[in-house]
């Protein structure tokens, strides 16, 4: 049985780890750690979960995540390589006492955000990049004094986006291992209908068992984690194809543009066409 527990591993001299994980130790199950994590997505796109979040990442987002953040990073292409330069410490990896003084209330304060992903944008993001990738080839001093450069820009900067908060997780290793299970059939299968029956079936619950279930470890409905996946994935075809809109609405698995455009407006807040007028003008 797979756990959910990530065991990161640090070197001796060193007091945080900062590697590049490209496939096939790019792919990852839903896991967690104790761990802060500051990820650079360095090839490869699909679909982040993140505790209650789902959306989609490509070449060049970086995330910053809590400790204790369930996460997945699933590839849209599993034939495709899949990169990311990741960062990670311990919230007090420079000790608390460190952490205490005045000229850094900032990155504490920041660090000690609970359950807690953003996601960088705009200006910042270039400026961060360009900190990480140097820093996975420093040492010594300056790759600390580096990280610390990364958390306090980060921690003065507005341009930042929090995709979730306050995610209590409450999966153990058996409980992880449904969770992979349902997640990994649902992208599988996002196209065609999926009754709770069906969902439900394959995780041996009755389906009064698996809403329980998967509202308590996921924190929504199974229908509104179908629903973000397709609306994702008709995002992704509004940015990268010159296809209809219609066309798109059946090629994301519904059957009803009226359908369709309610349920793309409560994700995104926008209409579809709107949606795809923004990222033509970006």
């Amino acid at each position: 049985m797979r756990t959910l527990i990530q065991k990161i591993h640090i070197e001796e001299y060193n007091s945080f780890a900062c590697r590049t994980y490209k496939t096939p130790d790019f792919e990852t199950a839903w896991h967690k750690h104790l761990e802060c994590e500051l990820i650079l997505i360095t090839a490869g796109n699909g679909t982040a979960l993140i505790g209650d979040y789902i959306g989609d990442y490509k070449k060049g987002d970086i995330f910053f995540l809590s400790p204790d953040l369930p996460h997945w990073f699933r590839k849209s292409n599993q034939e495709t390589v899949g990169s990311a330069i990741v960062i990670h410490f311990k919230k007090d990896f420079l000790g608390r006492v460190f952490l205490d003084l005045p000229e850094l209330k900032n990155i504490s304060k920041y660090l000690d955000n609970k359950d807690t992903c953003i996601q960088l944008q705009n200006e910042l993001l270039i400026s961060i990049e360009e900190l990480i990738r140097k820093l996975e080839y420093t040492e010594g001093i300056d790759r600390l004094l580096l990280l610390i450069t990364c958390l306090q820009i980060i921690s003065v900067s507005p341009e930042y986006k929090i995709i979730t908060k306050a995610f209590d997780a409450m999966t153990g290793g058996e409980e992880n291992s449904v969770i992979e299970e349902i997640i990994d059939y649902s992208f599988k299968h996002f196209l065609s209908p999926i009754s709770l029956q069906e969902i439900a079936g394959i995780t041996s619950m009755s389906i009064p068992t698996f809403c329980r279930f998967f509202k308590r470890n996921i924190k929504k409905s199974y229908f509104e984690f179908i629903k973000e996946i397709r609306i994702g994935h008709a995002c992704k075809l509004l940015r990268e194809t010159n296809k209809p809109v219609l066309d798109i609405c059946y090629e994301s698995g519904y059957n009803s543009w009226a359908h369709f455009s309610k349920q793309f407006k409560d994700v995104s807040r926008i209409t579809p066409s709107q949606y795809r007028k923004q990222h033509i003008e970006a």
